[in-house]
């Protein structure tokens, strides 16, 4: 009597926010991307297959990464720099408006990655002055998440 299919799970929890500062740094020295109005944005693909790094220092870290995320994972990072928002309730808008867009258009990204079984970090930077509406930033979230489909 009840058809009814379930909800599906569109919550952003912790293990899909990119948190590690090695992994910030590797996505910002190593990673591509490019910018897509308003934002600027960098992605780093790491194949679960690759040999570890020269130093044990970076082989630990493979080895703590390995550990936390699931082969097939995206882990993601918002920024809306203080440069170009000094109020913060500003800033929290911007990346609320951020984060749902990614949260509602991610699908079709976490699908090709796991496919593909390769894990990728994502980092969206929002980079210009205006306050832009959700409809634009929802627009622009989803042609850089198609960008980086493409890509892999």
């Amino acid at each position: 009597m009840n058809d009814q299919q379930p909800i599906p799970d569109r919550r952003l929890p912790r293990s899909e926010r990119l948190r590690s500062l090695g992994a910030v740094r590797r996505l910002f020295t190593e990673g591509e991307g490019g910018f897509v109005y308003p934002f600027r944005y960098m992605f780093h693909v790491t194949r679960p297959d690759a040999a570890g790094g020269p130093s044990q220092e970076g082989a630990a870290e493979a080895h703590e990464t390995k550990r936390t995320q699931p082969s097939g994972s995206v882990e993601v990072l918002f920024s809306v720099p203080k440069r170009f928002h000094k109020r913060a309730n500003r800033r929290n808008l911007l990346k609320r408006r951020t984060r749902e867009a990614y949260r509602l258009g991610r699908e079709a990204l976490r699908t090709t990655v796991r496919e593909k079984g390769v894990d990728i970090d994502v980092a969206l930077v929002y980079s210009v002055k205006e306050c832009q509406s959700y409809r634009s930033i929802d627009h622009a979230v989803q042609r850089i998440l198609e960008r980086i489909r493409t890509s892999l």
